[in-house]
């Protein structure tokens, strides 16, 4: 058949050259069979191509749901086309997906393999600057007096050590330096005179100078009160840090009590970054190591600190530990409550196996990365992670040193097989055992749904029989009495489960007796992808159609 179609090609061509062309064909009749073979040898493989066998059409979110017709599922998307040639007639291994290598060559699969490497990274946390609580200082009076004159008169000033803030007097103050200044002359007018007089005088200077010193008179004043004699009105306070008067309470001419806070100084030479670490990093956190802090006002500038102390409490609301980190801040730049950006570099512990985050596939409740097990064969597995890094995630067991993941393309791979059936196997029933059984093979194009009934489950897969009760075609749900479920170890029940599509009802009534095969979409939410009537009821849906 196909030499007759190369000779017919070739009388088309011998009609459409030249008029020589044809006189030397006629002329050598003996070599018109070997002119001909090129030719029918060009034309094998035109003869040969022919468009791609349809196969069926399978449901494009991955579940076991085929059709001999183009059609759409609940939410409106179309039917993906399955031709000859895409589906490989040996069944991939338990617990398997398999895609066809063009497919997989559109989908932009990319693999990269499990490396051990050292998970250096970089904890970052939001801080604000604070005032180094060691170097604050409160100037408080010890006696009642008055403000008689202001030295430092504003809030924010800079004030050197021992530059006067401020002068008080007080009744007290006065008659506390008199008795020390009379003591002071006794002592000296009884220097000559027997022991016991100057013991006695000398105890009770020493006593006076006593109470000026405990209240805070310095040295110096106590010098000049003893060599003059003279008591003076006023008492000046000094202050006994260079820094920043952060707070001022003292007015002219206002009284004051014992134990009042007149003023605050705050040395700013060095200052604490408070930074917020979130409670799933603080276990990688030191004290001692070094860190990175940056503020807004000077995104130019990066300023370097010690962590030095790890506060033992935690903030319940935000779920955070605060770390203090110790900063100089010789030229003043850093003020208290700027707020600040923290990085902490973590040293990792060694050297771990470790993934591309990207690889992981993470459901809420469990976190599945695919191995690449072959050409066009992936397989699920479900993996316990460890640190992270910015880029890369330890895996503490699921995935060893050397194995391809899939790193790009891996929601799609899901989306073009039935991922959930695959995986099925990690829970329920088969929880621990490490494998599901495997995914059956497509259906032909001639069968349709009814033709799959006595097909044997796919992995995931679970089936039952029972008594439906109730429909409600507009939330998509049934409500079936069924039996005991052996694949989920499941008692006889009354439960409700979402249609994947609202034609499986077909001519099916409540109280119809049924066979049914369903999924976990979802952690707790059943999806029925097969239903059917036993029975009677089978026999009058179809007799519907």
């Amino acid at each position: 058949m196909k030499q007759g179609a190369g000779w017919v090609l070739a009388a088309v061509v011998a009609v459409s050259t030249a008029g020589g062309g044809y006189w030397m064909g006629t002329r050598k009749g003996g070599d018109h069979g070997a002119s001909a073979t090129p030719t029918q040898s060009t034309a094998v493989p035109a003869a040969e191509s022919k468009p791609r066998k349809l196969l069926f059409y399978r449901n494009p979110m991955g579940l076991p749901d085929t059709s001999p017709t183009p059609k759409k599922d609940p939410m409106g998307m179309d039917y993906i086309a399955v031709y000859e040639g895409e589906q490989d007639d040996e069944p991939a291994a338990a617990n398997q997906i398999r895609i066809s290598t063009d497919k997989v060559q559109k989908l932009g699969v990319r693999t990269e393999t499990a490396k051990l490497r050292s998970l250096d990274r970089v904890v970052r946390a939001a801080g604000r600057i604070a005032p180094d609580e060691r170097r604050v200082y409160a100037i408080t009076p010890k006696f009642e007096g008055y403000v008689e004159r202001l030295h430092v008169n504003v809030t924010g000033q800079p004030v050197g050590k021992g530059q006067p803030l401020f002068e008080v007097y007080s009744p007290e103050l006065v008659s506390a330096q008199r008795e020390y200044a009379i003591a002071a002359q006794g002592v000296d007018s009884l220097k000559d005179a027997g022991g016991e007089a100057q013991r006695g005088m000398r105890q009770l200077a020493d006593s006076s100078l006593m109470r000026l010193k405990n209240w805070d008179i310095s040295e110096e004043q106590l010098k000049a009160l003893a060599k003059s004699g003279e008591t003076k009105r006023t008492l000046t306070f000094r202050s006994p840090v260079a820094g920043i008067v952060t707070e001022k309470k003292a007015l002219q001419g206002m009284r004051f009590m014992p134990g009042e806070t007149l003023y605050q100084v705050a040395d700013l030479s060095a200052v604490w970054v408070v930074a917020d670490v979130f409670e799933q990093d603080i276990g990688l956190i030191k004290s001692g190591s070094k860190a990175t802090v940056r503020i807004n006002a000077y995104p130019d500038k990066a300023f370097t600190g010690a962590i030095t102390y790890v506060y033992p409490t935690m903030n319940a609301e935000t779920r955070t530990v605060p770390v203090r980190i110790e900063v100089a801040n010789a030229s003043q730049l850093l003020k208290p409550g700027m707020f600040a950006q923290v990085e902490l570099p973590v040293a990792a512990k060694g050297p771990v196996v470790t993934i591309p985050t990207s690889a992981v596939i993470d459901s809420g409740t469990r976190r599945i990365v695919l191995i690449q097990a072959g050409e066009g064969r992936f397989e699920p597995r479900e993996v316990k992670l460890g640190a992270r890094s910015d880029t890369y995630v330890e895996v503490i067991d699921g995935v060893k040193d050397g194995e391809p993941v899939v790193v790009a393309a891996n929601f799609l791979i899901d989306a073009e097989s039935n991922l959930k059936a695959a995986v099925g196997g990690f829970g329920h029933a088969s929880h621990g055992s490490g494998a599901a059984a495997p995914a059956p093979a497509a259906p032909s194009a001639a069968a349709g749904s009814e033709s799959r009934e006595g097909a044997k489950p796919a992995s995931g897969d679970h089936r039952g029989e029972g008594k439906l009760d109730a429909i409600d075609l507009k939330a998509g749900t049934v409500t079936i009495t069924h039996g005991p479920v052996a694949t989920l170890k499941w008692p006889g029940m009354t439960m409700d489960f979402t249609l994947a599509n609202s034609g499986l009802i077909g001519n099916l009534k409540p109280g119809a007796s049924i066979e049914f095969t369903f999924v976990e979409r979802k952690p707790g939410e059943w999806v029925i992808v097969k239903l059917a009537g036993t029975g009677a009821a089978r026999s009058a849906a179809h007799a519907g159609h």
